[in-house]
């Protein structure tokens, strides 16, 4: 046997040596459930009340959705100058009438001046909300409006921006005095703003992956020591495909099912996706295509 060959082997019986052990010392651990998860079947969630259907996170498209039977919603936040959350995408508001300016230097008032559904088009290339004034929702305003219905609320302030500093608390406080602890989902692509929301809110609001826990959890499954993956997060609200990483595999879905991590795929707008999706195990639809999902499920 040569040398080289006894390195490799010495090295491979190291890998095994070392998996084993940790195998033998970490098990598991399962999240605990969250009430604000607990369905027995798949759930459809509007992206952005349905942004397909209605001008984007606006009260025609939170109707139009309930209306059609959606389990909830998918909505973003953002904070103004005066501090009120709205629920609101882009950092600016330049999609409106004639409006431009960043979220954040504008007032609650200022922003509601504007038309919120002036640049939708509708599916028939139709402009149906370019004379009727829409103003932007709060997220007072929604939680309020719509109790019955889980809501994913997605925050865009960065955490250094002075908007993202503030928004983690603010967002809690809210949560907290209107008691939607059980019926929300606090998420966002910065994983720090989902650890400083935590730490107000000690794990009483079911939390979203962040961009981190994803590639962790994938990570963690890709390679032998799955095992020693231990999830901070009680969903993951993913796309199907990231770069060139598939996520949508049943495997992938069924690793962290294991886990007590229901899966969630955004943004599916056709009916082959979301049956797809559906068929491999995932447990939510975010979709701009509320109509089609909800015809989908109902087969």
């Amino acid at each position: 046997m040569g040398k080289k060959t006894k390195i490799a082997l010495a090295i491979a019986a190291a890998s095994a040596a070392a998996w084993a052990g940790s195998k033998a010392i970490s098990k598991p651990q399962q999240r605990e459930g969250k009430q604000a998860l607990q369905f027995d079947h798949p759930i459809i969630l509007a992206h952005r009340g349905g942004a397909h259907l209605a001008p984007e996170h606006t009260i025609p498209a939170f109707e139009k959705a309930m209306q059609l039977g959606v389990q909830g919603f998918e909505i973003d936040i953002r904070l103004t100058k005066d501090e009120e959350i709205i629920v609101f995408h882009d950092d600016t508001v330049d999609r409106t009438t004639d409006g431009y300016g960043l979220v954040a230097d504008m007032t609650l008032a200022e922003i509601n001046a504007l038309n919120h559904g002036y640049q939708f088009e509708d599916l028939d290339g139709e402009f149906p909300y370019r004379d009727e004034k829409i103003d932007v929702v709060t997220l007072r305003e929604l939680l309020e409006s719509y109790p019955n219905v889980l809501v994913n609320i997605d925050i865009k302030d960065a955490p250094d921006t002075y908007e993202g500093s503030l928004m983690p608390s603010k967002l809690w406080r809210l949560i907290e005095e209107l008691g939607a602890e059980n019926r929300v989902v606090v998420t966002s692509f910065y994983g720090e703003q989902i650890d400083r929301f935590n730490l107000y809110a000690q794990n009483q609001v079911a939390l979203g992956a962040g961009e981190s826990d994803v590639r962790k959890a994938f990570a963690s499954f890709s390679s032998q020591f799955g095992h020693l993956y231990h999830p901070k997060v009680d969903v993951f609200q993913i796309p199907p495909k990231s770069g060139v990483i598939n996520l949508d595999s049943p495997k992938f879905i069924q690793f962290l099912s294991n886990l007590n991590i229901p899966v969630h795929y955004w943004t599916i707008n056709d009916a082959p996706t979301m049956n797809k999706l559906i068929h491999n195990g995932a447990k939510g639809i975010v979709t701009d295509r509320p109509d089609i999902a909800v015809e989908l499920l109902q087969k």
